[in-house]
């Protein structure tokens, strides 16, 4: 078992990456959506998504349960692609039935520590190649408002354990891997 992380900024080409990864193993492909259509343009960008993977791949949509699934699909000769982790941490952050203040400490729902030690479980224990797609949102300002501040940092913190478990770690920018961890790749 191979766990890869495709890392990059928005629309820097880390999807695109990891399909063409995911495509080249030559296993069967399950392909792990975490996004919600929660408006019109995120259904757009779904659609878009959608439109660009093949069809003999399995897609299965997952908001929050995403170590349950990774478990359930594994095996040696399919490859479990998930895209992608960081809008999976938001559907975790904005599970609970509460809001946030805009200054001062957040509290995350109980659901969040769960599932992210979930997450890593599920990664040691896969049986099948894994290919994980995140955004690197931590390059830019320090953003505005403490929720925001709380993502950038628990995106960061997620994007570190994960990548400690994968044995390859891209990071994708301009459309370009750069490996960070592991062998080389070239996709495409």
């Amino acid at each position: 078992m191979t766990a890869t992380l495709v890392l990059g900024g928005a629309r820097s080409g880390k999807s695109a990456c990891a399909e063409t990864l995911a495509a080249q193993s030559g296993s069967d492909v399950v392909y792990i959506a975490t996004a919600r259509a929660g408006d019109s343009e995120m259904a757009e960008r779904i659609a878009h998504h959608r439109r660009g993977r093949p069809p003999h791949w399995t897609t299965i949509e997952e908001p929050l349960q995403l170590a349950a699934a990774i478990v359930r699909h594994s095996r040696p000769s399919t490859v479990v692609m998930v895209d992608c982790l960081t809008l999976w941490l938001s559907n975790l952050m904005f599970s609970g039935d509460h809001d946030y203040p805009d200054t001062g400490t957040i509290v995350l729902p109980p659901l969040f520590g769960a599932q992210r030690a979930a997450l890593l479980d599920a990664l040691a224990q896969a049986s099948g190649d894994i290919v994980l797609v995140s955004n690197e949102v931590g390059m830019g300002i320090v953003p505005m408002g403490a929720v925001s501040r709380s993502f950038v940092d628990e995106a960061g913190r997620l994007n570190q354990s994960v990548a400690a478990v994968c044995e390859r770690v891209v990071f994708v920018a301009t459309g370009l891997p750069l490996t960070l961890k592991g062998a080389a790749c070239l996709p495409g």
